[in-house]
């Protein structure tokens, strides 16, 4: 049986694996300890429930420092001044790039939003609606979605804000500071300093799961790319988990303690790994294999806590941000997709879809 072809061979082992012994191992990936670049980012504030950098689609990356936005292009290096708000005594606490990337919203101290056409440097929008600041943002087509220290979710159509209602999304007891739609659009992922995560659909006015897990905020949550309905969320200092949800089910999945305090987190767009970062008491930044949550690398260089990641266009790079003032990038994911993932049987959401 082992050995068809050589019926005389001794050995146990059969010819394909004895070929598979012989093959060269396949190098495992390097991810440089240093970043690319570090650039000054002055007055970017040390404040966790606050979502200040965002890099769109059409590779600009755009930073709320103290009243200002500025935009610097990975393209041509170039920095300009999107907007100023010192004259209202206002400062900005969150920027999300719509799907395309040409609009930029810029959620604010005061409550207002407001929304930017980059190209002609013009505000198109101011949306009213809540009492206190907005730390999150989140696009859906032209819907913005807006979670504020008021505690409430507001859902506005950026084209007709004045005739179209907004939708009001009730349930966080405490600070909306995360605030992500899964990637078909279909489910937005809300977490609160109230240590809640929910999950709303497009119609029920209540959430369709809510978990309680989580002993600190949620700030960090990310939808798999890969996996259909799979959510990742992160808690804060008294916490420190990340933790893996089946939203199809509703079952909770995976849980790993990171050992500090999870500020953000992002799946990589071409294969199954992650990366968070992280706060008290290390300020890394940490690269992981999805599912078997190995460390692929961990990064340090911040000397303040790492509250702010995005993620490049291309979805090789990543942008941190911290209060030590600097942005720094990493190559941290590889761009090509492997074999072995493209076959793989480890997507456990493939035969509910």
């Amino acid at each position: 049986d082992f050995n068809e072809q050589c019926p005389y061979s001794l050995s146990p082992v059969s010819i394909k694996s004895q070929k598979l012994l012989r093959s060269p191992r396949k190098a495992t990936r390097k991810i440089s300890k240093i970043p690319f670049k570090v650039l000054d980012a002055p007055e970017l504030q040390d404040d966790f429930y606050l979502n200040l950098v965002d890099w769109s689609a059409q590779n600009v990356l755009a930073v709320g420092l103290g009243s200002c936005v500025y935009l610097w292009s990975a393209c041509t290096s170039q920095v300009t001044r999107l907007c100023d708000l010192s004259c209202d005594s206002n400062t900005i606490t969150s920027v999300s790039w719509s799907e395309r990337g040409h609009q930029l919203a810029v959620g604010t101290q005061h409550g207002y939003v407001t929304v930017w056409d980059v190209a002609a440097s013009k505000q198109v929008n101011k949306l009213q609606g809540h009492s206190a600041r907005v730390g999150a943002l989140a696009w859906n087509g032209d819907v913005l979605s807006s979670g504020s220290r008021d505690r409430l979710i507001l859902q506005r159509d950026t084209r007709t804000p004045g005739q179209v209602p907004e939708r009001r999304l009730v349930g966080h007891r405490q600070e909306v500071c995360g605030l992500k739609w899964s990637p078909d659009n279909q489910y937005l992922a809300s977490g609160g300093n109230d240590n809640r995560l929910y999950v709303w659909n497009q119609h029920s006015a209540s959430p369709v799961h809510s978990y309680s897990e989580h002993m600190a905020a949620v700030k960090a949550i990310a939808w798999s790319p890969h996996h259909h309905g799979l959510l990742a969320s992160g808690g804060g200092t008294a916490d420190r988990c990340i933790r893996f949800w089946n939203t199809l089910t509703g079952q909770p999945m995976q849980c790993v303690d990171t050992g500090s305090q999870v500020c953000n987190l992002a799946w990589s767009k071409h294969s199954s790994e992650l990366v968070s970062t992280h706060g008290y008491s290390q300020n890394q930044i940490l690269v992981w294999k999805y599912p078997s949550l190995t460390q692929v690398a961990k990064l340090t260089g911040h000397s303040y806590r790492v509250l702010y990641l995005a993620l490049s266009p291309d979805g090789e790079a990543i942008v941190t941000g911290a209060g030590d003032e600097t942005l720094r990038f990493w190559n941290v994911f590889s761009k090509a997709r492997s074999q072995k993932e493209n076959k793989s049987v480890l997507n456990l959401f493939t035969n509910i879809r």
